[in-house]
């Protein structure tokens, strides 16, 4: 009987130490994973500040900085139109990421300064309209060009038999903001309010 307490102890101990050694790895390459990505934005910011103060405008900035951003974001799916849209959700994007993954990092360390858990919960009230507003922008500016070339689309007939057309997907993802944003919006004022003022918050069940 005490052996097989003792075994069932042993076999406990090896469990949590196996756990414990998971855990420490993921919280490792989590770590390592958030720091590559804050440092990636910070270089991109660098770029786009460095453009601006030798060219003393935004003219030709995305061409310049479009291979860093392709190694974080997707967006270059759309075709670029109007420059103007895609230099504002760039600021936004190049802030809210670091800030975010700075806020992971010094999460994971268990050292969290006061100030970025501020930006984190304060900035995306600004931050997350704007960038919406520019990512729309980008994509109606693109719509007309898309149409016309029928860009990543595929028409019938064709040897797979799959017909697709981007124009009318990107209209879709544009409509998919109705719903989808304010559910984003809202849920990060939840947080907001959980984690700088301590407020409980109770899901409603639908």
């Amino acid at each position: 009987m005490a052996s097989c307490e003792e075994d069932g102890a042993v076999e406990e101990k090896e469990n949590n130490n196996k756990k414990r050694t998971k855990g420490a790895l993921a919280t490792a390459w989590l770590t390592f994973y958030n720091i590559a990505m804050t440092a990636g934005w910070l270089v991109l910011a660098m770029a786009m500040m460095r453009f601006y103060i030798q060219k003393g405008t935004h003219k030709g900035l995305y061409r310049s900085i479009a291979r860093t951003l392709k190694f974080f974001q997707t967006f270059a799916l759309v075709e670029i139109q109007n420059e103007e849209s895609v230099i504002l959700f760039l600021v936004v994007w190049t802030m809210t990421e670091i800030t975010r993954y700075s806020y992971y990092t010094f999460n994971l360390l268990h050292h969290l300064p006061y100030f970025i858990k501020w930006a984190r919960y304060n900035l995306f009230i600004v931050l997350y309209p704007l960038g919406v507003a520019g990512e729309l922008l980008t994509i109606y500016a693109a719509l007309p060009f898309i149409r016309r070339s029928g860009m990543y689309s595929m028409r019938l007939p064709n040897k797979y038999n799959v017909s697709f057309d981007y124009y009318y997907c990107l209209i879709i993802v544009m409509l998919s903001y109705i719903p989808l944003f304010p559910q984003l919006f809202f849920h990060m004022l939840r947080q907001r309010r959980r984690v700088l003022h301590g407020e409980v918050i109770v899901e409603k069940d639908d």
